[in-house]
């Protein structure tokens, strides 16, 4: 990675997240993975303002399907047909493990050394458990460590409770790699069978619908990976041709009013279809939008193309990775505050019917919410620079020598 892409954020994100098809970059893409990060964000943030009381942002749990839709297509836009041998497998797998696990593992580290903290300073343990109790006893730090938070092997979300995805995700890239060389061309089927019994398997024995994560949060990720995957073989030869076609005067308009229609669509499918078994429909919506903005005719597209959007687009991950951290931390800070001259920043809510620590209604919601965005934002880009990339770049050197 050169100097400049380390500088640029929107000139690393091709080769970081976004991968090709017919030489082309998904870079609308990309920046919608941004958008959905901070949508995940705000809904783990708690507030009593009118924005994290909204149906959308109650529901946009769902946006996590857009990232398994998406990693199933780029995945097999970009390896299906570069696995069919046991040192390709190896490589894919080594440099996988290498975009998730290292900012997986700084992340762990500063959960526990905040355990750590509190341990030797009292006056932080707050209300909570205790040090290394609860969600972050050393038990299940084990489990983070070994990628197991997310396959079934815990019995709630731990430590950095939302990296539950990526360690689903990271099973379904082995899985994948295994069914790709193994079956062949015909890898297909096994990912239409996955994409038809998920959702079945999930209607049958979730109670949450698709709020799932630790549990069933395996399933949930193959049934979008699925999708995804199969989007990219039967509508690779669509998207390619149509991108072609869309260079120089294609009909903007359409594409325009299409987009439109696919982003009040999501909207309102989010809003309605959080809490109720519609849910399970999200992987198709989203594979949908996938198609859709693939080919980049809009004008929302040419937005999404703006270099603030492909900045976030390559921060997602970090984003991702880094909110629930600073969101905990936040409220701790504004809680020491609130003891020593009782403004009234945090205090007992009630978020969605459910009693939780935040901040309050008002201006105090709406003041934490920017400076969430803020330093998450601030803090993804410095683990973007300095741990995402190079880390990414050591692993992709080992797995050349393989």
């Amino acid at each position: 990675m050169t100097q400049t892409a380390f500088l640029n954020p929107s000139r690393a994100v091709v080769s970081t997240h976004a991968g090709t098809i017919a030489g082309e970059r998904f870079l609308v893409l990309d920046s919608w993975r941004g958008i959905c990060a901070l949508l995940v964000a705000l809904f783990h943030f708690p507030t009593a303002s009118v924005i994290s009381q909204s149906r959308f942002i109650g529901s946009s749990y769902l946006f996590v399907d857009f990232f398994f839709v998406l990693s199933g297509f780029v995945i097999a836009s970009s390896y299906a047909d570069r696995l069919s041998q046991p040192d390709e497998v190896a490589r894919f797998a080594l440099v996988r493990f290498g975009r998730i696990y290292p900012l997986h593992l700084i992340m762990l580290a500063a959960f526990a050394g905040f355990e750590l903290l509190r341990l030797m300073l009292p006056q932080l343990h707050g209300t909570g458990a205790a040090p290394f109790t609860g969600g972050f006893d050393l038990k299940s730090l084990l489990a983070n460590l070994f990628l197991l938070q997310g396959v079934g092997f815990e019995d709630r979300l731990t430590w950095n409770a939302p990296s539950w995805s990526i360690s689903a995700e990271f099973f379904a890239y082995l899985l994948f790699a295994g069914v790709v060389f193994v079956a062949g061309a015909r890898a297909w089927i096994w990912f239409v069978a996955a994409a038809v019994t998920a959702p079945l398997f999930l209607l049958g024995f979730s109670t949450h619908h698709m709020d799932v994560s630790y549990d069933f949060g395996f399933i949930r990720c193959l049934y979008g990976f699925s999708l995804g995957a199969l989007l990219a073989w039967f509508q690779h030869d669509s998207i390619a041709g149509a991108r072609q076609v869309l260079v120089g005067s294609g009909p903007r308009m359409s594409w325009t009013l299409a987009e439109i229609v696919m982003v009040a669509v999501i909207v309102l499918f989010v809003s309605l279809a959080g809490s109720n078994d519609f849910g399970i429909a999200a992987p198709l919506v989203f594979a949908l939008a996938l198609f859709l903005f693939a080919h980049e005719g809009g004008w929302i597209s040419a937005l999404l193309r703006a270099p603030f959007m492909l900045t976030l687009g390559a921060l997602s991950y970090s984003i991702y990775m880094v909110h629930i951290f600073v969101q905990a931390r936040l409220i701790n800070v504004a809680g020491l505050i609130e003891r020593k001259l009782g403004l009234g920043l945090v205090g007992d809510i009630v978020l969605r019917g459910q009693r939780a620590t935040g901040f309050g209604a008002g201006w105090v919601g709406i003041v934490a919410i920017v400076l969430m965005l803020a330093a998450t934002v601030a803090l993804s880009w410095i683990t973007w620079r300095f741990v995402e990339m190079p880390a990414m770049a050591w692993f992709r050197r080992r797995a050349k020598r393989l």
